[in-house]
């Protein structure tokens, strides 16, 4: 077997990174092992063509949750990256790092050196912020994020002076001094293109000879002599390979992939491997559990004058978008979904937001098989205020269903699982609909499309949102960070509990979710997690 000193399945948003940082100083030799293809696809450059590859089996692993009682028995569509830059490559690029009161918590629960003020100079190095430096915000780092305030549609601006007059403030920078408030979102992208982890750190690795990326490398499990992790097998092409790693193994493939290689390893809830057959290297019930996701739900309705609509649907509007995008790299093309949005509190006696809102200046509401239906929305003038849950107490899990590594794992969400969540979806919507009644916006609106007027009691809107619910994308803590081997699978280093030689890189180590996009701190957790690696291997 080939020997490299790291072995890091999963080139996505933290595998990206870690990749980058344990070889930049040349003196170690990387392996990684991606499952998908490659991100040099027009869709995948193109920031709105996102909606191409939401179904797209060629860089989607598609996966599928089980039935879900809190959504009205749905069995949701978990779309998650299979190729370079994994889950950065096809979604919505919006950049937020959640509030810094989440991440105090994380140090709370015993995890040293993972609070917002330990966390911040990682935020700020990352960043090359199209708005400049200040105290909260880098510049001169890897990922170029821009600022959208000139380019969004108009209809954006009527959303946030809205939202004003429901009461919630204007917030120019969400990852700045506060978070509260309504905005326009800061997108990751370039000059036009996405700027996934894979092109912002990937990409220049591979340019140095100490690092080398496997694509169509399926891992089936992680090799242990005893207790230490000591390299890992794949498939490719057919062909079933061995790889050493001489100093540790890294799994960074998501939240979903990542507690599935280490199940199918023999790490894990032991009875469940047990019964499929699998041999126990190290029993943790921690492993594909304590799963957490953001749910999100969007009010539609139409307007009284043309939206992105009319622009993005008929033929001679796709034309002209079209060129404006391979000419100047700009309109509607270069953007995300999201143009504005924003947090707000159910409760005023909360201390921080528990929700997110979502603008989006055109509407979906007729739907077109084998993609989302974001390049060809309805054909009236059309938009949606969107909302998803920040810190849901919901809890469910992530647990193959045999010893096979190609069989996808039994996703189990248990969205709305809690009476809390319940509670705080209904109050959040209702605020959706008293930014909407606001002057600026009842001046532009015709009607609510969905759920529609005829929605009002609370049992009404409740069976609604279970009924139209879905993930927002957003799953963690399937592998999550702690110092309690007996509530965790990763201690405050990212290395797994009562194991040598591995440790755990990506967003499932979240001890809790975060308020916003988890795209941000899943590249936070990749500079973070490269930065233990390399203090003990000194």
């Amino acid at each position: 077997m080939q020997t490299y000193d790291f072995v890091i399945v999963g080139s996505g948003s933290a595998g990206s990174v870690v990749a980058e940082r344990l070889s930049v100083n040349g003196r170690f030799s990387v392996l990684v092992l991606e499952a998908g293809g490659t991100d040099r696809r027009f869709y995948v450059q193109m920031p709105l063509g996102y909606g191409k590859t939401f179904f797209d089996p060629a860089v989607n692993w598609n996966y599928k949750a089980e039935p879900d009682p809190g959504l009205a028995g749905n069995a949701d569509h978990w779309p998650r990256g299979k190729l370079l830059g994994g889950s950065s490559s096809i979604n919505a690029m919006v950049w937020i790092r959640g509030n810094p009161a989440d991440y105090d918590e994380w140090a709370a629960e015993g995890n040293p050196g993972w609070s917002f003020a330990d966390l911040l100079p990682a935020f700020k190095a990352i960043e090359d912020n199209e708005a400049g430096a200040d105290e909260w915000r880098g510049v001169g780092g890897p990922v170029h994020v821009t600022d959208c305030t000139r380019i969004v549609h108009p209809l954006s601006r009527r959303y946030i002076e809205a939202a004003e007059q429901a009461g919630l403030p204007f917030n120019p920078d969400f990852n700045g001094k506060k978070q509260e408030g309504a905005g326009i979102y800061q997108i990751s992208t370039r000059n036009g293109r996405r700027m996934s982890a894979a092109r912002a750190f990937l990409r220049p690795a591979m340019k140095r000879p100490n690092v080398r990326v496997e694509t169509t490398a399926l891992a089936t499990r992680i090799l242990f002599e005893g207790v230490r992790a000591v390299g890992v097998e794949y498939e490719q092409n057919g062909t079933t390979h061995r790889v050493r790693a001489g100093r540790e193994v890294i799994v960074s493939a998501g939240s979903v992939a990542g507690p599935q290689l280490l199940q199918l390893s023999g790490v894990g809830p032991g009875n469940h491997l047990g019964g499929l057959g699998i041999e126990i290297i190290h029993a943790n019930e921690n492993v594909g559990r304590n799963l957490q996701d953001h749910v999100g739900i969007n009010y539609t309705f139409k307007g009284r004058t043309a939206t992105l609509n009319q622009i993005l649907r008929p033929w001679w509007g796709k034309a002209l978008v079209g060129a404006q995008y391979l000419l100047l790299r700009s309109g509607p093309l270069s953007m995300s979904m999201n143009s504005a949005g924003g947090f707000f509190r159910t409760d005023p006696a909360l201390t921080r937001p528990n929700m997110q809102l979502y603008f989006q200046a055109f509407s979906t509401v007729i739907p077109k098989g084998g993609e989302r239906p974001i390049l060809t929305p309805d054909p009236w003038p059309g938009f949606s205020i969107g909302l998803s849950n920040c810190r849901p107490t919901s809890r469910g899990e992530i647990m193959i269903r045999s010893a096979d590594p190609r069989d996808p794992p039994r996703i189990v969400p248990n969205a709305y699982g809690t009476e809390h969540d319940v509670a705080e979806m209904l109050a959040a919507v209702k605020f959706v609909r008293k930014i909407a009644a606001q002057p600026a916006m009842t001046e532009f609106i015709a009607e609510e499309v969905l759920p529609g007027p005829s929605i009002r009691s609370d049992e009404e809107l409740i069976q609604d949102f279970r009924k139209r619910s879905g993930t927002v994308y957003h799953p963690v803590s399937t592998c999550r960070m702690g110092p309690n081997p007996a509530k965790a699978v990763v201690d405050p280093r990212l290395k797994v509990h009562g194991l040598h030689g591995l440790r755990v890189i990506d967003a499932s180590i979240f001890p809790g979710n975060i308020a916003g996009n988890t795209n941000a701190p899943s590249i936070m957790v990749g500079w973070k997690g490269a930065e233990l690696v390399l203090e003990d291997h000194r």
